[in-house]
C-alpha cells in the first residue's frame, strides 16, 4: 500500500483563510484548494492508496472540534487515515484519547510552532506517556530560527525519543525543516521515523544523501505536505533527486504501511 504520511485538508469554511496563512508564513503558494476532495484526487493521480491527514489545535478549546473533523473525514473517506490533535492546556486528554481510539484514529499531530509551546515543555510529558505504545506521534520539526530559539528542533525530538522509548515518533520534514545539519547530529540512525515532506525543494544534495544513506530506509516515509506541495510532484522530485530505481521508490512509498497494521 502506497501512503502519503503527511497531508492536510481543511473544512471548506476555513480553507481559503488557512491557505493564505500558510503562504504568508512559509512564502510558498499552496497548490489546489486545500480541501479533502482535491487532496484525494491528487493522491489517486499520483498512484497513492492512502493519505494521512493532520491538524493541530492552536488552543485547548480547539481540540474537540479539530478531532471531530479528523474523525469525520476518516469515517467518510476510505482513502483517509486521520491523526488527531492534543494541546498541553487541554486537561481531559485521556478521555479524548479514548474517543479517538474508538473511532479508529491511530496517531496524534503536534505542531509546536503553530500551537504555541516548545517540544521541551514538560507539560507534554504526561501526554507522551499516555500515547506511548498506543498512538504514534507526528511532530513538526524545524523552522527559520536556530534550535535554542525555535519551539521545535531535532535535539528536542532526540530528548523525547530518549525519555519515551515506547513512543513511535515521526519527525517531519526529514527530521527538521531548515535544521538538517542538526538532524545529522541528533537524529540520524536513531529509533525515530522521518518523512520527506517540505524538504526536497530546499535541502542541498550532500545533506540529502547523508540523511538517506545514514538513516534506516524503513524509517524514511514519503510525505508531500499537501496543500503546500502536490503528492505527484513530490514523488517525481524524490525519484530524481535520489536517482531511485522503481523498487526503491516503491519501498519508500510503502514504508508507512507497517505503522497501520
Amino acid at each position: 500500500m502506497f501512503i502519503d504520511i503527511h497531508t492536510h485538508a481543511y473544512h471548506p469554511k476555513i480553507s481559503d483563510k488557512v491557505l493564505a496563512q500558510l503562504e504568508s508564513h512559509y512564502g510558498i503558494k499552496p497548490v489546489g484548494t486545500g480541501q479533502i476532495d482535491d487532496l484525494i484526487a491528487r493522491a489517486k493521480k499520483a498512484g497513492l492508496d492512502r493519505v494521512v491527514v493532520h491538524n493541530a489545535a492552536t488552543a485547548a478549546a480547539q481540540v474537540v472540534p479539530a478531532n471531530n473533523w479528523a474523525i469525520r473525514i476518516h469515517r467518510e473517506n476510505p482513502e483517509v487515515l486521520s491523526f488527531g490533535t492534543l494541546h498541553p492546556d487541554y486537561a481531559d486528554f485521556e478521555r479524548e484519547l479514548d474517543r479517538l481510539e474508538r473511532n479508529g484514529i491511530k496517531g496524534i499531530k503536534f505542531h509546536a510552532d503553530f500551537q504555541g509551546f516548545r517540544l521541551d515543555d514538560h507539560r507534554l510529558w504526561p501526554l507522551f506517556e499516555a500515547l506511548s505504545g498506543r498512538f504514534m506521534v507526528m511532530l513538526h520539526v524545524g523552522d527559520n530560527l536556530p534550535p535554542a530559539q525555535n519551539n521545535s528542533s531535532p535535539d528536542k525530538v532526540a530528548a523525547i525519543v530518549r525519555d519515551f522509548p515506547g513512543l513511535t515518533v515521526i519527525a517531519a520534514h526529514l527530521g527538521g525543516y531548515l535544521h538538517w545539519q542538526y538532524v545529522l547530529e541528533h537524529l540520524l540512525g536513531k529509533d525515530v521515523y522521518i518523512d520527506t515532506s517540505s524538504s526536497l525543494s530546499f535541502i542541498d544534495d550532500d545533506t540529502l544523501h547523508r540523511i538517506f544513506d545514514g538513516h534506516p530506509r524503513e524509517r524514511i516515509l514519503f510525505g508531500s505536505d499537501y496543500p503546500l506541495f502536490d503528492p505527484g510532484d513530490e514523488i517525481g522530485l524524490l525519484r530524481r533527486r535520489l536517482s531511485l530505481r522503481d523498487a526503491e521508490l516503491e519501498s519508500l512509498l510503502s514504508a508507512a504501511t507497517a505503522l497501520f497494521r
